[in-house]
């Protein structure tokens, strides 16, 4: 009995890894631009940045993954979605601060590799990446049986972006009479999926090829609507003196996200109603029972991210933003005093957290 076989009646494939690791590299190599300085393959990828124009150039850096939402992919047998999730979610996170992506890695975890599914899923971080910008350097692809049970994966990604030092978005600039203003969000992103499936699946028996009640919007659709990345909409006013600062709305929604930037001493003022809720999270709230502020702290309600703004940019930085699908939205204001966000209600929604 050779090492090999032995290996693969411990449950590791070493075949099928090199299978799928030629098709991954092949993904990688397709977001290579002239900063990649060595092949997919060394122990550590090599990338030389482009530091001009910058005074103080600082790295950023970041790691998620997509959580239960790999769930929603493995039922709807789906993986080319999930991977564009991860780097659009990491994107935005260093992007909060400024910086723009510069290179990525990933990380799939499986009980027992399954060579196309796993191609799916890098194959999905790869288009995230080019849609971004940014190169696939490298990343670990670990079969571990015993850890991970048969079918199961775990993806998850780090990237490195940068950022002059000066234009830095760290909350520091924000003051009272600072505009709030939301970015759409293109369902739930990749927060919320374990009380999603539990109130849909669960509860009431939904199936993916079902409709969500009362809407024309199939169930699976609504779930794996890809994480939107916010790089295009915004690149144009990281540099602008009036954007003051930005927050990913991710886990804990606006309520926890949004105090992330703002200064000691002063309090966010959110206008419930300013904006309209996707139909998916009216849903979710009727169907799960849920009260406003739990819908406000684990969903995003359709505010993906939020930009502050000095009021005497606002109508420069709305129109730098643009219109269409993704047309921005005044949702509030940062207040002198207390801390936190205050939600009033001034047009039909959650009643939420008064003053």
């Amino acid at each position: 009995m050779t090492n090999a076989s032995s290996y693969r009646e411990a449950g590791v494939d070493l075949e099928a890894q090199d299978q799928a690791l030629a098709r991954i590299k092949d993904l990688a190599r397709s977001t290579f631009g002239p900063e990649v300085l060595a092949d997919v393959g060394l122990f550590g990828g090599l990338f030389r940045p482009s530091l001009d124009g910058l005074r103080e150039p600082v790295l950023v850096a970041s790691a998620d993954g997509v959580g239960t939402k790999l769930v929603v992919a493995k039922m709807a047998g789906d993986y080319s979605t999930v991977g564009v999730d991860l780097v659009n979610h990491c994107v935005n996170d260093i992007l909060a601060q400024g910086a723009r992506p510069l290179f990525f890695l990933d990380y799939v975890g499986a009980g027992v590799l399954e060579p196309e599914a796993t191609v799916a899923l890098v194959t999905g971080v790869r288009d995230g990446c080019r849609d971004n910008g940014c190169a696939l350097l490298g990343g670990e692809l670990a079969e571990m049986p015993g850890f991970y049970r048969a079918g199961d994966f775990e993806l998850v990604g780090f990237i490195v972006g940068m950022v002059d030092r000066p234009l830095i978005l760290d909350g520091g600039r924000v003051r009272p009479g600072d505009v709030l203003v939301g970015l759409p969000s293109s369902g739930l992103h990749t927060n919320g999926y374990s009380l999603a499936r539990r109130i849909l699946f669960e509860r009431h028996d939904l199936a993916l090829t079902d409709r969500l009640p009362g809407t024309e919007i199939g169930v699976g659709a609504a779930l794996l609507q890809p994480h939107r990345s916010y790089l295009r909409s915004l690149a144009p006013i990281l540099a602008h003196p009036g954007l003051h600062a930005l927050a990913h709305v991710t886990g804990g929604g606006i309520t926890d996200n949004l105090p992330r930037v703002l200064p000691s001493g002063t309090h966010a003022r959110v206008r419930l109603g300013s904006w309209e809720e996707p139909a998916l999270f009216r849903v979710l709230e009727k169907l799960g029972g849920l009260a406003a502020d739990e819908m406000l702290r684990v969903f995003n309600m359709g505010v993906g991210m939020i930009a502050v703004v000095d009021p005497g940019a606002l109508d420069e930085v709305l129109a730098a933003l643009g219109g269409g699908r993704y047309r921005p939205f005044v949702i509030g204001s940062v207040e002198a005093g207390g801390s936190g966000v205050v939600y009033v209600r001034d047009a039909p929604g959650p009643a939420g957290q008064r003053e």
